[in-house]
This record gives structure tokens, C-alpha cells and sequence, in this order.
């Protein structure tokens, strides 16, 4: 039985823009590959050039006259639809799965497994290529690196070595390298209590009427923007609320994670400020410009930004290089900012957040971090 491994992956320069694919076949031992396959789409999507390059990989692999195939691709999409663990709702997407599908049944066996975009750095670069060629504009190289060359582009060529790893991408204004975990930071919508302006943390309030459209108006400005490799929300309703219209109009699951929770505010949970100034007004003072003071059986912001930067070293591993939707809440929204921008505490107490307000903070892999966006609520 010949088995080989196929490594696919996929783009687009503004989601839909100028798009392309790449895809390469490695012998079983992932040392030689036997062949490749790269080229431009035109005007798509990051998903559709993600079931392209998937689909070329496997005709690839057939040509070969491969019976068993390991497919290794950073697009949980497609490898959560492949294995069916997933639904094909895009229509868009639809047709695509068909003829993955049709191929994949011509193996003897085909298994699909994630990974993170650094370790598919072969198919990574011919996709990159293709997206450039698409743009009709030159690549953008790193000095002293060049795209690969050619290799093994049908069967009987002569194969070669695995060329070195992923080339980094160009450092931008801050310096750093790397393909980001880029996050959107989403707030939740409204609920009873914000609209009191009272202490909301582990208490479990359902979103308003006017929450509910806010979590739409979301949804849809991130359903058009598209390109979102997965939905997290803090395991609280109003976030699971809000994430879940997002997830609807991006064709996604909400994974939750345990950490983007709000914080405790302990026995000032449902109070107002004024109502926790008088029941408890010196802890009340000092925790407004101290952050290692916890509220009377709550949580400090210290131990919040322990557990944030947690979930931000989590989110780096397993998305690096993906845009992500995070819908949390006021603090650890704020605490990612904060540790996008390296700056001190006060940006805690200073920051305004709305509700259903959308930020944009990126982590690199070599720890640089920048932030693009601030609260925005242009989509409301």
C-alpha cells in the first residue's frame, strides 16, 4: 500500500480578494516530496482557496497512484467538515466538499489533521505564491530568502529534500515576524444589569431585547467581513448568546473557553458603584487604583491577567496565524489590550468599552503584539 501525506492551504488578499492555493504530496516519512501544486483563483475567499488547494493536493496524491493519504492542513474548517464533525452550510462551500469528498472516496483510506500554520510552511509559501501572482504584484520577501522552487510538479519528476521551514513574514512598524494570532474582541450586548450599570461578573443575566439585535448587528458586520477561522466565547450566557448569532452568520461552532470569563466581583456582584463604595468603601477605594486588591470574596484584576495571558498562550498555539473571534467581557477584553499594547494599569481604569464594541489585538509567535482596533460600534 503507498500512503503519502498531503499538506494544502489556501488564501485571499482581503477576504474575498485575489486569491490562491498551494498544495504539496511528501512520501510517507514526510522527508521527499513527490509533488506540487500551486495557482491562482482569481476573486474568493480564504475558505474556497482552502477546499482548492485540498482538492489539488488529492488529485495530486491520485495521480501518484497513492491508495492511502494523510492530509495535514491549518484550515480547521475544511478538516472539521472532511471528518464530519462539522456541517457544509455555506453554499459557497458546498460544491467544494462535494468534490473533496468524491476524490478522498478514491483512497483506500484518507484522514485529515490539524495543524498550526507553522508547521505547514511548504504549502503556506506556494499559496502565498499564488495569491501574489492573483494581486499581479511582486512577492514580499524577506531578505536573503526566495520563494521555492518548482519541484516534483508531476509524477516522474525528480523529487527533492523538504526545503528549509517556514520564511517569516516581513516585519511590520513594530518589528515583529511572524504570522499573528490575530484577535477580534467582541463584547457582549446589553443586558439588564448594564443597563442599571451595576456589577456583572459571574452572575448570569440574558442579554435585552436591544442585546439581542446588537449580538445580530455583530454578526452580521462579521459574517460580511468573513475570513474567521473559529468562535470562542466566555462560558457565561450573555457572551454564548452574542458568539452564537456571530457563529450562525460565519458558519461556525462556539468552542468555549473557560478562561475568557468575566471577573468576579465576589459580594459586590449586582451592586452599583455608589452601592459597593458604601458597603465596603475602603477595600472600594484602594481596588480602584490597585490591581492586586480582590473585592470581598471576588477576584483581583492581577489574577484575571494571570488567567488571560493563559488563554492568550493558548490561543497563540492553536491559532497562530488564523483570525479569531473571542466574545468575552469588559476585563479580560480590556486585559488583552492591555497586554497588546505592553502598557501599565491605568489603561484598566481609563479604557471605555461599549457594549457590542469590537477591538482588534494580534500576537506574534515571537512575542511582539500589536493592537488595530478599539471599541469600535460602527455595525451598530
Amino acid at each position: 500500500m503507498t500512503t503519502v501525506v498531503v499538506e494544502a492551504d489556501g488564501g485571499s488578499r482581503g477576504n474575498p480578494g485575489p486569491a490562491g492555493y498551494g498544495a504539496v504530496v511528501f512520501d510517507v516519512d514526510h522527508r521527499t516530496v513527490l509533488a506540487e501544486r500551486h495557482a491562482s483563483i482569481g476573486r474568493a475567499t480564504n475558505n474556497v482557496a482552502e477546499y482548492k488547494g485540498l482538492i489539488a493536493g488529492l488529485a495530486a496524491a491520485a495521480e501518484l497512484g497513492a491508495d492511502a493519504v494523510h492530509v495535514r492542513m491549518d484550515s480547521k474548517l475544511v478538516v472539521e467538515q472532511m471528518s464530519g464533525r462539522w456541517q457544509v452550510k455555506h453554499p459557497d462551500m458546498i460544491p467544494l466538499a462535494a468534490q473533496a469528498r468524491e476524490l478522498a472516496g478514491r483512497f483506500r483510506s484518507v484522514d485529515f489533521t490539524w495543524i498550526p500554520r507553522a508547521e505547514n510552511a511548504y504549502a503556506d509559501r506556494l499559496a502565498n505564491a499564488a495569491m501574489d501572482a492573483a494581486a499581479q504584484a511582486p512577492l514580499d520577501t524577506v531578505a536573503g530568502t526566495e520563494p521555492p522552487p518548482a519541484v516534483g510538479t508531476s509524477p516522474g519528476t525528480e523529487a527533492t529534500s523538504v526545503p528549509d521551514p517556514a520564511v517569516p513574514a516581513s516585519p511590520g512598524w513594530t518589528g515583529a515576524v511572524g504570522a499573528p494570532a490575530r484577535l477580534l474582541l467582541l463584547r457582549h450586548g446589553q443586558t439588564t444589569l448594564s443597563v442599571e450599570r451595576r456589577y456583572s461578573g459571574r452572575g448570569n443575566p440574558e442579554l435585552t431585547e436591544l442585546g439581542r439585535d446588537q449580538a445580530v448587528a455583530a454578526a452580521q458586520r462579521l459574517g460580511a467581513r468573513g475570513g474567521i477561522s473559529a468562535v470562542l466565547s466566555s462560558p457565561l450566557g450573555r457572551a454564548r448568546e452574542t458568539a452564537a448569532a456571530a457563529a450562525d452568520a460565519l458558519d461556525l461552532p462556539v468552542t468555549v473557553h473557560d478562561g475568557l470569563i468575566e471577573t468576579d466581583f465576589g459580594d459586590w456582584e449586582g451592586l452599583t458603584f455608589a452601592e459597593a463604595a458604601r458597603r465596603d468603601p475602603e477595600v472600594h477605594r484602594r481596588w480602584l487604583g490597585d490591581t492586586s486588591v480582590r473585592p470581598p470574596n471576588g477576584e483581583s484584576f492581577d489574577e484575571v491577567a494571570k488567567r488571560i495571558a493563559a488563554v492568550r498562550d493558548d490561543l497563540l498555539t492553536d491559532y497562530a496565524g488564523s483570525t479569531v473571534l473571542v466574545v468575552s467581557h469588559v476585563t479580560p477584553i480590556k486585559t488583552f489590550l492591555q497586554m497588546a499594547l505592553d502598557s501599565g494599569p491605568a489603561l484598566l481604569y481609563r479604557l471605555h468599552l461599549d457594549l457590542a464594541s469590537l477591538s482588534i489585538a494580534e500576537f506574534y509567535p515571537d512575542g511582539g503584539s500589536s493592537v488595530r482596533l478599539v471599541n469600535d460600534t460602527s455595525h451598530l
